[in-house]
């Protein structure tokens, strides 16, 4: 049992070497060489697209502009809802990831029938594949240029609009990383807060880091990634009912102190794949890495419901049970769970206090 569990852990914590993340020539991320990502907005009117700012080389933008043309006429953009896809362009990469993202103009009371106009923008870099890890931080980047798109004949382009565009990777994509690089080894410590819903408190730093430390911490939690809604609202009612004190970082030194930290082997176990990822300075690899981290706690949890239902008729399913919880390191968090799922079942809640007593005693073990 416990050689099984420990391939499936490393089945799922290994990202393939020979895939997109880990390839120079498809992501064109590493170490030593920096991402070049480009970006480009577009005016659109009826079926015409002219150019408004553009950061591509000079050969390369008409080339985008007849892809993005191409799309339209077919109907492949939607309002508000960007879509991602590789293009080939004349720049040192050739073939790059492109998410392109229509934003309608609000309709005016003169025109309230007009159709077709607003601005395409695009931003360009690492591969398809990677992109598409970014989808919900770059539609919600892009959003937040709505206001800086209805300014009269776009006088802020210099000022507001060109800066924000130049900033898209920075801000949609680097987060991840940056909070890797912050805490080091202390990762397994904002693995198990987010897992557990446990609140971080940032103190002594600037509102970009504090504002990565709560987008990382959102983006490692289990919400939605449940295959019950339930599931995860559970665990986090579970949680913030835990009387457990909150996670603080204090940057006021570098590196950051954490204090009322708590980890368990299945965060400390994943801990290093990410300090490897953001060693290779990836950080698609390091997002791929974190659905991992999600989906393996919900399989766990989902095996664990289905061991709890087995052990209330089967003395064998129990101690299968308690097989499971140590070799799967993260039983505190299941349990903590399991507990708040099955509140209303008095024998599924006598299972689950046999399991939390096994776990202390493997503790003080």
């Amino acid at each position: 049992m416990f050689t099984s569990q420990t391939s499936s852990f490393q089945d799922s914590i290994d990202v393939e070497e020979r895939d997109d993340f880990d390839s120079e020539d498809i992501s064109g991320y590493n170490q030593k060489v920096q991402l070049n990502c480009y970006y480009a907005i577009y005016l659109y009117q009826g079926t015409s697209l002219t150019l408004v700012d553009s950061s591509l080389p000079m050969e390369a933008e008409p080339e985008l502009r007849t892809y993005i043309s191409r799309r339209l006429s077919k109907g492949a953009l939607l309002g508000g809802m960007g879509n991602i896809a590789t293009v080939e362009l004349s720049i040192p990469e050739q073939a790059v990831g492109c998410y392109c993202c229509l934003l309608e103009q609000e309709r005016s009371p003169e025109q309230p029938d007009a159709d077709g106009n607003g601005y395409v923008i695009c931003f360009l870099g690492g591969s398809e594949k990677g992109l598409n890890l970014y989808r919900l931080e770059l539609d919600k980047y892009v959003q937040g240029l709505h206001s800086s798109l209805q300014t009269p004949e776009l006088q802020n382009l210099e000022t507001e609009l060109r800066p924000y565009l130049s900033r898209w990777y920075e801000e949609s994509v680097m987060h991840i990383y940056r909070v890797v690089q912050l805490v080091q080894s202390n990762i397994s410590f904002l693995l198990h807060a987010a897992l557990s819903h446990s609140h971080v408190e940032v103190t002594n730093s600037d509102e970009r880091t504090k504002a990565d430390v709560s987008r990382f911490i959102k983006a490692a939690s289990l919400q939605g990634l449940a295959q019950q809604e339930t599931t995860a609202a559970s665990l986090c009612k579970a949680m913030s009912e835990d009387a457990h004190s909150d996670l603080m970082i204090d940057c006021s030194e570098s590196p950051p102190t954490l204090t009322n930290t708590r980890s368990n082997r299945f965060c400390d176990d994943w801990s290093q794949a990410f300090l490897n990822a953001a060693e290779r300075g990836n950080p698609f690899l390091l997002r791929q890495i974190l659905e991992n981290f999600k989906l393996k706690a919900i399989q766990d949890m989902n095996s664990l419901k289905r061991f709890v239902r087995q052990a209330e008729m089967s003395h064998y399913a129990l101690f299968r049970c308690c097989q499971f919880l140590q070799g799967c390191g993260n039983g505190d968090v299941l349990l903590q769970n399991a507990r708040s799922e099955h509140s209303d079942l008095p024998e599924a809640c006598r299972i689950i206090s046999v399991l939390e007593e096994f776990l202390r005693e493997q503790e003080q073990a």
